[in-house]
């Protein structure tokens, strides 16, 4: 997922004041479910309600709250039907044909039919959401017959069926395509449909249930508000106040405040901190084209400290970007580099670098200076010099430019490997942007694009293990995203997105 679009504000301590309503509209118990009022904080403002240009991640319930997906995902990410009944690919896997429901309408009245979820896929694929990619390997899709829909790829991808879990999945009503209101007043047939009459745009979003839903077990409220609030302080102030019944934490430093005021977290690890050391193949920077530098690098770090300085202790040290859902997840890995300046010394010495070298790397105001700090003491402590410089909004356009050889980020953990190859290891990778080419890479995202289960599987944990030996990152640790509900309220985290999935956040029972 394209959860590093926020990384343009680097305020992200998770994988990132407005009038609230009052606690008295809260959720209300089981036994009323599909009554009451549901008030969750988001982190960020609708980008745009059209299909095609919708964003995911923190901005994940305004799209699940109108449309409905081609198929679900559970929590641990297992794609499950939902339009589509059923689902099959040819033996080229380049061909993946979906049964689709012939009960759903859209709130228009327009019948939903494959010819609805051809366009929209298609619409996704030549849009202008910020990942749009997702569907980049599709070729054509188009509807067999009114109930069959076929999507057509230029190679196979491992990771569609997630994707279309996602916003690349969502159908809108063609009879809105053309609509003059199309990115404000959306048109599905998902649970909810927006209640434009008490939205304001960029600040608070109103939805009223869907009477003509087709599956009322996911309507667990009779309405819903998306409240956007720019500050920590502004919903922290919130939640003491009773305005939300959930929210997604920004600064994990009030944490601990939010669960005094008797607030259940519900958290995970969605993403990983530390550094990324882009230049492999010592184009710019020589030394860093040594795998011994590499190593050293990650010898060089106190990770338990900076988890408990940089992390405030909320996290699990790590030294592989693989999550741990992943079939390549080892746990070893996650102490392969075990703090030791002095084993980094001895390689830096093998390396040929016993004097040292300098670094430049970007920093950020919003982020403080206690990171930079420490990142650039550890790095000193084996004769490695670090010169930061601010690109302020231009953080991430120098990162992929590339202007620096190396940068403290926190990176997704994307739920599939193939999604983390072109993310981040494949000489096509976004953030790969020297795009150094490791034939071994290659050969092993070739092996999980194409191959079997069982194959794909061997050959993930062959390529994390391959990818910590090699030190192409310097990982710290996952960080705990927080997501926090009230005491009437529950919410289930999902696996690879900073938000719980609309229908898994209900009234508690």
């Amino acid at each position: 997922m394209f959860r590093w679009k926020t990384l343009t504000a680097i305020a992200v301590v998770a994988g990132l004041a407005l009038t609230g309503c009052s606690s008295n509209s809260g959720s209300t118990d089981s036994s009323n479910s599909g009554s009451g009022t549901l008030t969750l904080g988001v982190l960020a403002p609708a980008t745009s309600f059209a299909a095609q240009s919708m964003s995911w991640a923190n901005e994940s319930p305004y799209g699940q709250a109108v449309y409905d997906g081609l198929v679900h995902a559970d929590p641990d990410g297992t794609v499950v039907p939902w339009l589509a009944t059923k689902w099959s690919y040819d033996s080229s896997k380049t061909k993946l044909t979906m049964d689709l429901r012939t009960d759903v309408k859209f709130s228009d009245g327009t019948k939903f039919d494959a010819s609805a979820a051809a366009q929209n896929v298609l619409r996704f694929r030549d849009g202008d959401s910020a990942n749009k990619s997702l569907l980049a390997l599709v070729k054509d899709a188009k509807a067999v017959d009114s109930s069959t829909l076929e999507i057509d790829l230029t190679a196979p991808d491992p990771a569609l069926l997630t994707s279309l879990t996602q916003n690349a999945g969502q159908i809108e009503s063609p009879a809105a395509f053309t609509s003059s209101t199309l990115k404000t007043v959306p048109v599905g047939s998902g649970p909810y449909t927006m209640d434009v009459k008490n939205t304001v745009v960029g600040s608070s979003y109103a939805f009223t249930k869907n009477p003509d839903y087709w599956a009322p077990q996911d309507q667990h409220y009779a309405k819903l508000v998306l409240k956007y609030f720019a500050t920590p302080t502004a919903l922290l102030n919130a939640i003491r106040g009773g305005q939300v019944n959930g929210a997604n934490v920004s600064d994990i430093t009030t944490v601990d405040q939010i669960k005094a005021a008797g607030w259940t977290l519900n958290d995970q690890e969605y993403n990983w901190a530390g550094l990324i050391l882009f230049d492999r193949g010592g184009t710019v920077d020589k030394p860093l084209g040594n795998v011994k530098v590499r190593q050293a690098i990650n010898y060089a770090f106190d990770t338990k400290a900076l988890l408990k300085t940089v992390g405030y202790g909320y996290g699990t040290t790590t030294t592989q970007i693989f999550p741990t859902s992943s079939p390549g997840y080892d746990k070893s890995l996650d102490s392969a580099y075990a703090y030791n300046p002095t084993k980094a010394k001895e390689l830096m010495k093998e390396a040929g670098y016993a004097d040292g070298f300098t670094l430049s790397q970007p920093s950020s105001a919003l982020l403080g200076t206690a990171t930079y700090t420490l990142l650039a003491q550890q790095l000193k402590a084996i004769g490695i010099t670090v010169k930061f410089t601010d690109p302020g909004n231009n953080f991430i356009a120098d990162v992929l430019a590339p202007k620096y050889t190396s940068s403290y980020f926190q990176l997704q953990q994307d739920p599939t490997a193939w999604q983390i190859l072109n993310f981040e290891l494949l000489p096509t990778a976004t953030f790969n942007p020297y795009k150094y080419n490791d034939p071994k890479v290659v050969a092993w995202g070739k092996t999980i694009q194409s191959g079997s289960e069982s194959e794909a599987a061997a050959a993930t944990k062959e390529l994390n293990a391959y990818i910590v030996q090699q030190a192409w990152f310097a990982p710290w640790f996952r960080p705990k995203g927080e997501y926090v509900t009230d005491a009437k309220t529950s919410a289930i985290v999902q696996v690879g997105n900073a938000y719980p999935y609309l229908y898994n956040i209900k009234p508690k029972s």
